[in-house]
């Protein structure tokens, strides 16, 4: 057909006449009918433009974050698909009014904000909640954080990240669940229910978007929007897991991502967009372009115009573009050239009008002003500091914590008063008064015991150093302070019975755009350190991380270890009652702590090398993590004991006894492993397929199951997604205990 625009035209013509001739009224506007039809009724209504237009998704506000900053606001057409980030939900309600009431159809807009652990209420980052190993806490901090960012204006939230990430380097790292696609699938899929909750079109619910679709942590060397290069056997055997274990929970919306895909931009990959998102993997839900992404494809020299690219990201599957406004202005002369079908523009168009409708918002389009306080509440304060207290994980102890007897308590370093640091990254609307510091929870803690001071001893770097450019003058002021802040510490060190140093990253020190050739601690935090243990004195290390850290230097110094990672508003009564022994701690890393950033990316899950013993690997250091996944200490023992594994109809069960033989009650982490030793494609050394946490008292013992599905469980996938279940041996292995199996 010569001219495929005046045959679609004429077909809406008969369509719509049809339509309304056979229906009474709008079928959009009726409650009661179903979805699909409301979508298809409202298709044939729209004209090209108002069907563009929601695909777009304009930039309102400032959101605080550096990456996010343009130089305009958009002036918004009534007609917009969406907006990203509003501030305030009178402002939402007067856009959303202009969008009811003057435009032709009534379309409402869709409102989305990058909520990655907390809207007002800051909850753990995700690496830290991953490490709870606690999926049912981890699902209702995402219902309260939901139920928070709904009643503020906000429908669509663009979170979980579920990007596995290998190398500490890369400061997003933070924002994910780790290194494992078991565990980052469990944790999202997690995060996924509590933000959608049973229905969508409630007030306590939230769309969430699953990101970054794909690949994106495996970025070059860590460096964020580098090149990824990518296998198709490794992306299905470890970056589409999680994916297909959201989709499965009903994630509603993907979020493509920044990388280059072994060549092809993964917000114009045809192949993991259509082929594997579409086909393989099932999913009908919304794909929206990460920020300003539709462009850059320039950058990455794949397209060389902005009317080619939105061409190409529109016809791989990206149904929605985030803030650069390409699709707005060339995608009508793309349909006219016929380089964008009509039927590809109305399966796009679909899928936004599908989650407004599922969002309720075509009944319920306005946000109510007059809500009770909705934020930092009881239940809220409560579930961040259990999450807090169960993310921390005790990385050393000789014999130091719980600190039972010490009557004078020092407490040291640049984050034991820093508030913004304990947020972390996207920290949403988050406040620094609302976050309780590390000593104010100490001095809580200890209060009725012990005499608790405080000397900040040196910043989180130094001054020089963070600002190098600076004249002599300033230069040794700074030195001058910096040595006077130094001796304050180590006097107070002298006056202790013990020292608790706490350090770390700054807020900004990681999450996206935060790549860092070394991942050690800045020098003047290392000499801290070194200062205090010199007094003879216990030192206790605090950890406040968004990443692994380098502690190869600090960690022989160290008497104790303990990472709370960045825990939000509330993660000082946890510290501090796992300093006291109120709390036993029971994190377990989800990530893996390298000796030093020379080894990353380093991950438990590897494939085995060629040779053994010593040959291949470092010659110049260990090649050993200082602390591996899955590692984590507690104040009372724990013993594996009784393992056995039985055949049944559709597997094998296997079971081992777990007994707490000491003390004190705690909870135990029981992580399970599949090793299969020859396979036709080699598989890593061991592979997590099942965890539980359980809690023990003092004498107690459980027994705990896991049943092995053969091929949910044993079964690997070759580079078409296909799965192939070898016969041979297996081994399932727990704690330190090795069973076998034959299939």
């Amino acid at each position: 057909m010569k001219n495929p625009m005046k045959f679609y035209l004429l077909t809406i013509c008969i369509l719509g006449s049809a339509i309304q001739m056979s229906a009474a009224g709008f079928v959009y506007k009726d409650k009661n009918a179903s979805i699909q039809s409301r979508v298809q009724d409202l298709l044939l209504r729209m004209t090209l433009q108002e069907k563009i237009m929601q695909l777009n998704q304009y930039y309102y506000g400032n959101d605080g974050n550096d990456n996010n900053l343009i130089e305009y606001r958009h002036k918004i057409p009534p007609t917009i698909g969406s907006l990203y980030f509003v501030g305030n939900v009178q402002e939402r309600n007067r856009l959303q009014r202009m969008a009811m009431e003057e435009s032709r159809l009534g379309i409402p807009i869709l409102f989305g904000y990058d909520i990655i652990h907390g809207y007002r209420t800051n909850f753990q980052i995700g690496l830290g909640q991953a490490c709870s190993w606690n999926p049912a806490l981890v699902e209702n901090m995402y219902h309260f954080m939901a139920r928070e960012t709904r009643r503020s204006g906000v429908d669509w939230v663009f979170t979980p990240m579920i990007d596995v990430a290998r190398d500490a380097r890369w400061g997003r790292i933070s924002e994910g669940y780790g290194e494992d696609p078991y565990v980052q699938g469990v944790m999202g899929s997690a995060a996924v229910r509590g933000l959608q909750g049973s229905s969508l079109a409630t007030d306590s619910t939230v769309a969430s978007c699953l990101k970054h679709y794909v690949g994106y942590g495996a970025s070059e060397a860590g460096r964020d929007y580098f090149y990824t290069e990518i296998s198709h056997q490794t992306l299905w055997d470890t970056y589409l897991p999680p994916y297909k274990a959201c989709i499965d929970a009903g994630a509603t919306a993907v979020m493509s991502a920044f990388n280059n895909i072994s060549g092809v931009p993964a917000t114009c990959n045809n192949y993991t967009l259509r082929e594997v998102l579409r086909q393989q993997l099932g999913f009908r839900g919304l794909v929206i372009s990460d920020w300003d992404a539709v462009p850059q494809l320039k950058n990455m020299g794949y397209c060389d115009n902005d009317r080619t690219a939105a061409a190409a990201c529109l016809n791989a599957g990206v149904d929605m573009e985030m803030v650069s406004a390409t699709y707005m202005k060339h995608m009508a002369e793309l349909i006219e050239r016929g380089q964008v079908s009509m039927d590809i523009l109305d399966e796009s168009v679909s899928r936004v009008l599908e989650l407004k409708f599922r969002l309720g918002l075509f009944e319920q389009p306005y946000t109510r002003e007059d809500y009770v306080p909705i934020y930092l509440t009881e239940d809220m304060m409560q579930c961040a500091s259990e999450l807090a207290a169960q993310s921390a994980v005790l990385l050393k102890n000789e014999h130091t914590l719980p600190l039972v007897n010490q009557k004078k308590i020092a407490v040291v370093g640049p984050l034991a008063k820093n508030a913004r640091s304990l947020i972390g990254n996207w920290a949403g609307y988050g406040r620094d008064e609302d976050v309780d510091v590390l000593y104010n929870g100490i001095v809580q803690e200890f209060s009725t015991t012990s005499e608790v001071r405080y000397a900040e001893g040196c910043g989180l770097e130094s001054q020089h150093d963070a600002d190098p450019k600076r004249g002599w003058s300033a230069i040794t002021d700074t030195i001058a302070h910096e040595v006077e802040a130094l001796a304050e510490a180590v006097s107070l060190a002298q006056w202790s019975d013990v020292v608790v140093v706490c350090l770390g990253e700054k807020a900004g020190w990681s999450g996206e755009n935060c790549s860092r050739s070394s991942i050690a601690l800045p020098r003047c935090q290392e000499q801290l350190v070194e200062a205090v243990k010199q007094t003879g004195k216990p030192v206790v290390i605090v950890l406040s991380n968004g990443r692994p850290i380098e502690l190869c230097r600090i960690e022989p110094m160290a008497d104790a270890i303990i990472s709370i990672w960045q825990p939000g508003v509330n993660g000082a009564s946890a510290l501090a009652g796992i300093l006291s022994g109120r709390i036993n701690p029971s994190g377990k890393l989800a990530v893996t702590f390298p000796y030093t950033t020379g080894q990353e990316p380093i991950y438990y899950n590897r494939r085995k090398a060629s040779r053994g013993g010593h040959q291949g690997r470092y010659q110049d250091v260990t090649s050993q993590p200082l602390y591996p996944f899955g590692h984590g200490l507690s104040y009372t023992q724990y013993s594996y004991s009784n393992e056995k594994i039985e055949k049944n109809a559709d597997g094998w069960e296997v079971s081992v006894e777990v007994s707490n033989m000491g003390l004190v009650a705690g909870d135990e982490v029981v992580l399970w492993y599949i090793s299969d030793p020859y396979s036709t494609i080699t598989r890593p050394e061991r592979e997590l397929r099942h965890f539980e946490r359980i809690h023990l008292a003092p004498g107690e013992r459980r027994l705990c199951r896991f049943h092995i599905n053969p091929m949910r469980d044993l079964a690997f996938t070759d580079d078409k997604g296909q799965p192939i279940l070898e016969q041979g041996v297996f081994r399932v292995l727990v704690a330190d205990k090795t069973l076998e199996l034959k299939l």
